[in-house]
């Protein structure tokens, strides 16, 4: 009772801060910070303060990573001064203004790659799901919903850390409804102050790609130095210049009004090419104007680093109590045999491979797998499929509980002795079970994908859809 309170305390602080503080909402003073920017102050003094301050009580890992979390909040904040203070920038320079952010974004995720075998991977995956949420600056005209896509894709694994921790450890539960709450409060930020997207001032220069925001933020730390560029590929500088002096020129010529056609003339008969065949074999005139302006192409369409990235080394060996089988391509007769009933396996990026697991083993996971076949004797726990295309998977023996996720594309074949097994999915496509008969084929059955969902008076009733023809 005395923390709440004393949260409550601090959260009365913020709100008579910012109602002391400039009416400013988007524009820069150089009396004071902008309204929208002593907003964000409170969401880092409140939900994130509480979700690092958890953080570093369960330690470990998840300290790390929610530092690195910290250092992108703080660069998104450097990004609002910006914003608040400058008008709005050209694309390129935007682009290079984004660098900071979207190097913090790779940081947190990298790390979830680097420690796969971690005790907390279900934590570092909720936060390098929904880490992307920082690009709401860039996702205009529709920033608070992205925000809350990117929360969606962390509850997958928010739940099994409720799942796992609920009735043993309070503190993990705790860190889980802080963290999730960062994204619930900058949903109801974005709303208020950034509704159709990042919110420039009207008044002041034009951000450029050297704009720096003050080196002490409100918050209390300074913002962290800008890094590498991201995987967009800004134009060259030279040619940025070009494409303003064109529009400039373009511009100027077309203010002239009535005048702009006194500059013509005339064309004879004689000069043009479907009157006089000849000409189409010259080569054409030369361009004397300006160059016509060209929109910059997309940046998400450059993306340099996954052909330049090393290919991981491809690895099937037991860590522990776990068979890691990684980075697999082409290899059809993978087998683990020597297996004891308290290990796991966990099968990451194989690519067009067979694995046949012998034995009884606690449980399997398939992770961003395709064209992936598993055939396996016994597991006592659980068969899990998650974010793969093209999987089959044929029980031998028994299994109590399949469960597939974010899949398209997924056969499971199922033993006699397997009929009793239960099959969740979610957010998945194209799944079928296949049900042995006495001739010793297969009987198919497709999983519903449609459903209706109604109102009795009293609850929500769900049925599967049936659509004839």
């Amino acid at each position: 009772m005395e923390r709440l309170v004393e949260r409550l305390e601090k959260a009365v602080e913020r709100l008579e801060m910012v109602h002391q503080g400039p009416g400013v909402c988007g524009d820069g003073s150089s009396k004071g910070v902008a309204q929208y920017v002593q907003v964000f102050d409170g969401l880092l003094a409140g939900p994130v303060a509480e979700y690092i301050r958890i953080s570093k009580e369960v330690g470990g890992d998840v300290q790390k990573h929610a530092e690195m979390v910290h250092a992108g909040l703080m660069s998104e904040r450097a990004l609002l001064v910006v914003a608040s203070q400058h008008q709005q920038p050209t694309e390129n320079a935007f682009s290079l203004l984004l660098k900071p952010i979207s190097e913090h974004i790779q940081v947190v995720q990298n790390f979830r790659e680097k420690n796969r075998g971690s005790k907390v991977f279900n934590h570092l995956s909720a936060v390098s799901e929904s880490i992307p949420a920082l690009g709401w600056v860039a996702m205009a005209p529709k920033p608070g919903p992205y925000v809350k896509e990117m929360t969606d894709a962390a509850m997958f694994y928010t739940n099994r850390i409720l799942k796992e921790y609920k009735d043993v450890d309070k503190k993990q539960v705790e860190w889980v409804k802080a963290y999730l709450s960062i994204w619930t409060e900058l949903q109801a930020y974005i709303k208020e102050f950034h509704t159709t997207g990042l919110t420039w001032s009207k008044t002041g220069p034009v951000a450029t790609e050297g704009t720096k925001s003050p080196s002490a933020p409100a918050a209390g730390a300074a913002p962290p130095p800008p890094g590498p560029p991201p995987p967009p590929a800004p134009a060259p500088s030279s040619s940025s210049a070009d494409d303003a002096a064109s529009r400039s020129a373009l511009f100027a010529q077309i203010n002239r009004g009535e005048g702009i056609t006194s500059g013509l003339r005339h064309v004879s008969d004689d000069m043009k090419t479907h009157k006089n065949p000849a000409l189409k074999n010259q080569g054409g005139p030369v361009r004397s104007g300006p160059k016509p302006f060209t929109a910059p192409k997309p940046a998400c369409n450059a993306n340099p680093a996954p052909k330049t990235s090393p290919k991981a080394p491809a690895l099937l060996e037991l860590e522990g109590k776990k068979w890691r089988v990684e980075n697999q391509e082409n290899a059809t007769n993978l087998v683990i045999s020597d297996t004891e009933l308290k290990q796991v396996a966990y099968v990451f990026k194989c690519t067009n491979s067979t694995l046949q697991i012998k034995g009884k083993i606690n449980s399997i996971t398939l992770d961003n797998c395709k064209k992936l076949g598993l055939v396996f004797d016994d597991v006592v726990g659980i068969v899990e499929i998650i974010n793969s295309r093209d999987i089959k998977v044929q029980v031998m023996g028994k299994v109590p509980t399949i469960s597939i996720n974010k899949t398209d594309g997924c056969h499971v074949y199922l033993s006699k002795n397997s009929l009793d097994c239960e099959i969740v999915s979610a957010k998945s496509s194209e799944m079928n079970v296949l049900i042995p008969t006495e001739g010793g084929d297969f009987t198919e059955f497709p999983v519903p994908e449609q459903f209706k969902t109604v109102w009795n008076g009293q609850k929500l009733v769900t049925t599967v859809t049936e659509i004839a023809g």
